[in-house]
Parts: C-alpha cells; sequence; structure tokens
C-alpha cells in the first residue's frame, strides 16, 4: 500500500514539475518578447493582466468542475489546452503571423488554463496521498516549484537571447506531452457522479458558504490573507528597495530574487524532511514568527550582503507557512467541497496581493521602503502570536485534531 501511493506521488509530482518547467519558461519568454519589442508599460501591463485576469475569473468555476468531474482528467484537458494554444501560436508565428496580438490572447487562454490546473491539482493530491503524509508531499511540491522557478527565467533569457519566439513555444508543447503522459500512469478510482445539468452559480455560492460557517476553514482563511497583505512588501517592494538604497545594477536585482528562489527550496527541503510540529499551527507561527524577524532585519542599514542572508532566510520561511495553511485545508475540507474551496484561495490569493500593492506601492513614494518592511515584520511577529493562541484552534487541538464528522475519506476513495 506504502509502495503504491508513493510511485502515484512520484509520478504525479514528476509530470507537473515537467509541465511547470515549461509553462514558465514560455511564459517569461512571451513577457519579455512583448517588453523587448514594444519597450512600452502599458503593453507590458496589459501582457501581464492578461495572464492574471482570466485566472481569477475561471478559478471559482474550475472549483466547481474539480469537484464534480474527473480531477486527473480535468488536469490533463487544461494542460493539453495551454499546449495546443502554444502550438497555434508556433505555427502562425513560423507562417509569417507575427502579431503582438496574437501573444495577448494565447496569454489569456494559458491564464484560462492555469485558473482550472492550479485549485485541482491542490485538491487531488489527497486523493493519493494518506493524511499523515500530506505534509512530506506538499513541502516536496513546494521544492519542485521552486527550483522549477529558478531554471525557468534562466533557460528562458538564454533560449529567448539566441533562438526566435516560434522556436521556444515547441518547449511547452513538448514538455506538455511528456506531462500529461507521465500523468496517465497514475492511477485513481473514481465513484461515477451525477453528470446532470450543474448549477454553477448555486454551486460557486454553496462553497462560499460552506467556507464561511466552517469555524476552522473560515478562520484559517482570515489568517491567510492577512498574511498575503503582510508578505506584499516583501515579494514586490523589494527589488524597489534594492534600486534605491544599494544601487541600480542588474546583479543586485537577480541576485535578490535567486537567493530568495535558493531559501525557498531549503525551506521546502526543510519542510518535507522534518515534517513540521504536530500541531501544524504552531509550524505557521514559527514560520510567521521568523518571516516577521527577517523582515525587520531587512530593513537595517547593514549592506547588501548581510540584506541577502536575511533575504535567503525569509526564503526558507515561506514554505513553513504555506505548506501547512494548504495541509490544513486539504485535511479539514469535506472531500467534495475542496475544488471549490481551493478555487476560493486562488483568487482570494491571487487578488490580495496587487489590492494590497494599491496601497503599499503609493506609500513607498513617501514612505521609506525599510520603514515598511520594519512595520510589516512587527505585525508578523504580533499575528503569529494571536495564530497561535486562537481559541479556535486551540479548541480543535484538545479535541485531538480533526472532529470526526470532518475526516476526509481514503486517498482514491472519495468521487
Amino acid at each position: 500500500m506504502e509502495k503504491t501511493w508513493k510511485k502515484k506521488a512520484g509520478l504525479f509530482l514528476t509530470s507537473q514539475a515537467v509541465s511547470l518547467f515549461g509553462s514558465s519558461l514560455v511564459q517569461y519568454a512571451i513577457i519579455w518578447y512583448i517588453t523587448l519589442k514594444t519597450q512600452s508599460g502599458v503593453m507590458t501591463t496589459l501582457a501581464t493582466l492578461c495572464g492574471f485576469i482570466p485566472q481569477v475569473l475561471i478559478s471559482l468555476f474550475a472549483g466547481v468542475w474539480a469537484d464534480k468531474y474527473n480531477k486527473k482528467k480535468l488536469i490533463m484537458l487544461a494542460d493539453g489546452t495551454i499546449a495546443l494554444a502554444t502550438l497555434v501560436i508556433a505555427i502562425l508565428f513560423l507562417a509569417g503571423f507575427d502579431f503582438i496580438w496574437l501573444l495577448f490572447v494565447v496569454l489569456c487562454i494559458r491564464s484560462f488554463g492555469s485558473g482550472i490546473q492550479t485549485p485541482t491539482v491542490t485538491s487531488f493530491i489527497p486523493e493519493i496521498v494518506p493524511e499523515q503524509h500530506l505534509m512530506r508531499v506538499n513541502g516536496i511540491n513546494t521544492t519542485v516549484q521552486s527550483i522549477m522557478l529558478i531554471i525557468s527565467p534562466a533557460v528562458s533569457g538564454a533560449l529567448l537571447a539566441n533562438v526566435e519566439l516560434e522556436y521556444i513555444f515547441f518547449v511547452d508543447v513538448i514538455t506538455a506531452v511528456i506531462g500529461i503522459s507521465v500523468f496517465s500512469f497514475v492511477q485513481v478510482h473514481y465513484q461515477k457522479r451525477d453528470q446532470g445539468k450543474v448549477d454553477y452559480f448555486g454551486a460557486i455560492k454553496e462553497g462560499i458558504l460552506y467556507t464561511k460557517n466552517h469555524r476552522f476553514v473560515s478562520r484559517m482563511m482570515i489568517y491567510l490573507v492577512l498574511a498575503n497583505i503582510l508578505m506584499a512588501p516583501l515579494s514586490i517592494l523589494n527589488p524597489l528597495m534594492v534600486t534605491r538604497s544599494f544601487g541600480a545594477d542588474p546583479w543586485y536585482l537577480t541576485l535578490n530574487e535567486m537567493i530568495f528562489f535558493i531559501g525557498n527550496i531549503l525551506g521546502g527541503v526543510l519542510i518535507s524532511s522534518w515534517g513540521g510540529f504536530k500541531n501544524k499551527i504552531h509550524t505557521i507561527g514559527l514560520g510567521c514568527l521568523l518571516c516577521g524577524v527577517f523582515s525587520v532585519l531587512m530593513g537595517l542599514p547593514l549592506g547588501f550582503v548581510v540584506y541577502l542572508v536575511w533575504m535567503a532566510l525569509t526564503g526558507l520561511t515561506m514554505p513553513m507557512v504555506n505548506t501547512p495553511f494548504i495541509t490544513l485545508f486539504q485535511e479539514h475540507v469535506d472531500p467534495d467541497k475542496q475544488g471549490r474551496v481551493f478555487s476560493l484561495i486562488s483568487v482570494i490569493t491571487g487578488a490580495v496581493m496587487p489590492l494590497a500593492m494599491v496601497f503599499f506601492g503609493p506609500l513607498a513614494d513617501y514612505v521609506k521602503i525599510e520603514y515598511i518592511l520594519i512595520a510589516t515584520g512587527l505585525l508578523f511577529m504580533a499575528g503569529s502570536f494571536f495564530l497561535v493562541r486562537d481559541k479556535v484552534f486551540q479548541e480543535l487541538a484538545h479535541k485531538g485534531g480533526i472532529p470526526a464528522q470532518e475526516q476526509p475519506a481514503e486517498p482514491g476513495a472519495q468521487e
């Protein structure tokens, strides 16, 4: 039994890593191509919106599909649709139809595919992984994704400098074919469902009400939103701070990004090997506390090298926060609601960051970013105290974990 789920998890993570590598590589290539070709801030912004808005719009509907239909087929269909759209654009570019607007179209299609794939992938993992191993597998998944997100922009930049864009498109097609082929070997047994007409808005409303009325899930969602708001300056203002405080050398920005992702990888390795505390809330609390401490230290004028050390350690804490969050949702959300809840999480986390930057961005023109990092770091530290002391979580711990009525079914048995 143990070998079976490990084999399934290994095949699944491999397929997603290969697919993510190709998708990220081509996504970077398209955005950079538009930026270099047009040198227009408006066009670059439009490209970013094309890659973001469709994903948010489709996510809630994707959650309904994930709860109703075969998740494996849905993931493969989304991946295949992205690859097909990329193949069509490659053929058009090879035929001489190399119009910028076509790239915006393909960015929208790819974004729709990602909006379907992301919540479905997260809700699929509990179907093949036993509950007691979810934390480790999610940690491995975080590590693999971080590695891909380091490699893909470097490879994309090298290819774009030496190869025409239309040939780079084929990388995504090839990796999608490999990923889908590997994933096809993951066997999951589904119970046949009623394939009648779906009331999408009713189903979405049901998912929202379920989240709102579930004491644990709703409280976790509040902390997740607050954590994303406080992470916004760390994620988006850092490059601006580096430029203002240490210089406009591109290498500074490159090191800033690379060091963070290296820390992220090490954090993923740590959480997958350690598994965190028995009480996952304590793991999140420690991650938030350390993240706050390192954010405060980054705001102190101690030089670029010391700043990079704190940046790496901040990256290391991220899996300590994100992985237990995901695992707790997987453990506590009813199997037939997971698709909708994770799609709601995708929408919220996708929207919170840019909305937070509507506040933090203009603020950074009047207040030193170092001060913003110190303030958000202190709030992170305070938040970790309230999280660990939260009565809802303490009550749950006293009851011995997941209440009996919320116990998920055995992997592979649901649906």
